[in-house]
């Protein structure tokens, strides 16, 4: 029962609120429970429903029309000295961008949440935030950090935008504009031009246990001793400041390592008018079902390798030789269609006639005469139809009028298989296994598809049955249907026994490419 307050709580809960937060409070000094108070506003805690909220206003501006460097300064809060980075970026980067160049900077894992902020202060109520994908996925208010772009929350010298990490730890910097430069086209979309002292270890217990740290692994520093001896008050007989110190601050690996994010800017991937990245939307989608920012940042990179905005050439012998096992199965049906078996299948003649036109028994074990025992065979047909070539009525297998327009046309149906890959699938976990191993091969990623694959849908949530991550062998489950017509279509050479490691040919780059270019 409700006490009439709107509040929901019963008189004893909210008393018993009121005393969780004065336990909470005692003892902190006048700046700590400011602090305290500003994040119970926004805290989704029980002590949250004993203050009224409300939205907090829209703090985004209009986006430049031209993309220009942006010099600012991201200074760890609390740090003594000071701990900051100055770097120079693109200020069309997107904020789940920056993220990554921050966690770069910073010396960061990318462990934990994070989220950005604009407004008077980290946890003000006035601070409209910009979430990371799990907080999206959990329902929190805010806008999806990758939905805004940095030059709608700074755009005058001097604006700042906050930044947290670990909400544990704590870590809150602040990013604070301080020049406005012209851009050059060839020039990085992030550098770091400076900075100052080491970053601090994940998980090392926040901006406290940093600065113990960093005395007690310094004889110079005058705390020394009593740091160490802190230290070990602190953490116990688990204290071991050379553990969770980081390597030293090196610009020159930072900046290696900033070059290699593959960073996509205006010209290549927004969309000014909608704020979403101008990707094939399948692209789009399977971007944000990544709940992960590593996953996220990992599709934007290949994406940015796959080069989908070259144009796609083939020619007539090209396309022949790729498409000849559809040609020859859409000759073989014919005008007139073949009448298939009583189970639904075809005619052993047409099975065998498949083995030995498409010297399919090299692939197949058995007398290849069945098609239910036959799988080459029987998945040829079946992609045939997922892809609108063929289907059946009352027990006869027929063309469909796209498949009577392409018999004499190889480049038209190489188009046309490209526009309908992956094949068809109820199965999403699959869909998305076709995209991703598409996406891998027109990257040209260096890696086994299959590891990429797993990875990427574990980022998107999928695991095996029993709750473990997913395989390399799991994954090459997944993918099997479309891996399995780049095969056919001669796309695909395979490594190894078992065909343990596929790559791409180099009409196979291409129609991977086709394929995602030109997705319906």
């Amino acid at each position: 029962m409700a006490d009439g307050t709107g509040s929901g709580k019963t008189p004893d809960s909210r008393q018993a609120d009121l005393g969780q937060l004065a336990t909470a409070m005692s003892g902190l000094t006048l700046g700590e429970i400011e602090e305290t108070l500003q994040r119970l506003l926004t805290a989704r805690t029980p002590l949250a429903g004993l203050f009224e909220q409300q939205p907090p206003p829209s703090r985004r501006r209009p986006r430049r029309s031209e993309a220009v460097t942006y010099r600012v300064r991201i200074d760890l809060n609390r740090t003594r000295p000071p701990l900051w980075r100055r770097l120079e970026l693109a200020s069309d980067l997107f904020l789940d961008q920056v993220h990554g160049v921050i966690q770069v900077a910073l010396g960061w894992t990318d462990s934990h949440l994070h989220q950005f902020g604009s407004g008077p202060g980290h946890y003000d109520p006035e601070t409209e935030h910009y979430l990371c994908p799990f907080q999206v996925e959990d329902g929190e208010t805010g806008i999806p950090e990758e939905d805004v772009r940095l030059d709608e929350v700074l755009a005058d010298v001097g604006d700042r935008l906050f930044y947290d990490y670990d909400f544990g730890d704590d870590w809150q910097h602040t990013i604070k504009l301080e020049a406005v430069l012209p851009r050059r086209d060839s020039g990085p979309r992030a550098v770091c031009v400076a900075g100052r002292r080491d970053g601090p270890a994940e998980d090392c217990g926040g901006v406290y246990a940093y600065e113990l740290i960093c005395a007690a692994t310094d004889p110079g520093n005058p705390d020394h001793t009593d740091a160490v001896a802190e230290l070990g008050r602190f953490y116990g007989e688990f204290a071991d400041p050379e553990a969770m110190r980081v390597t030293a601050f090196d610009i020159d690996q930072v900046n290696e390592r900033l070059a290699g994010l593959a960073l996509q800017g205006q010209s290549e991937s927004d969309d000014s008018n909608t704020g979403q990245r101008d990707y094939p939307q399948p692209l789009n989608e399977l971007i944000r079902a990544a709940r992960t920012t590593a996953g996220k940042r990992e599709l934007r990179q290949l994406i940015g390798k796959a080069r989908l905005d070259q144009p796609v050439l083939v020619g007539a012998v090209t396309a022949s030789r790729m498409v000849r096992p559809y040609t020859w199965l859409l000759d073989r049906v014919g005008d007139d269609g073949i009448t298939l078996t009583a189970a639904g299948y075809l005619p052993p003649a047409h099975v065998e006639a498949a083995m030995t036109d498409l010297s399919l028994g090299e692939e197949w074990i058995g007398k290849g005469n069945r098609e239910n025992q036959t799988l080459p065979v029987l998945h040829l047909r079946e992609s045939a139809a997922r892809m609108g070539l063929l289907r059946k009525r009352h027990g006869t297998l027929l063309l469909t009028s796209h498949a009577r327009k392409l018999r004499g046309d190889p480049v038209a149906l190489w188009w046309h298989l490209a526009k309908r890959m992956p094949p068809k699938s109820p199965d999403s976990c699959e869909t998305q296994a076709g995209l991703i191993l598409l996406l891998a091969l027109a990257a040209e990623a260096a890696k086994d598809p299959d590891v990429i694959i797993a990875r990427l849908l574990g980022s998107i949530g999928w695991v095996n049955e029993d709750g473990a991550e997913l395989t390399k062998l799991a994954a090459g489950q997944a993918s099997w249907d479309t891996k399995t017509v780049l095969r056919r279509l001669g796309a695909l050479t395979d490594d190894g026994p078992w065909r343990s490691a596929a790559r791409p040919t180099a009409q196979g780059v291409a129609f991977a490419r086709a394929a995602l270019r030109n997705w319906p």
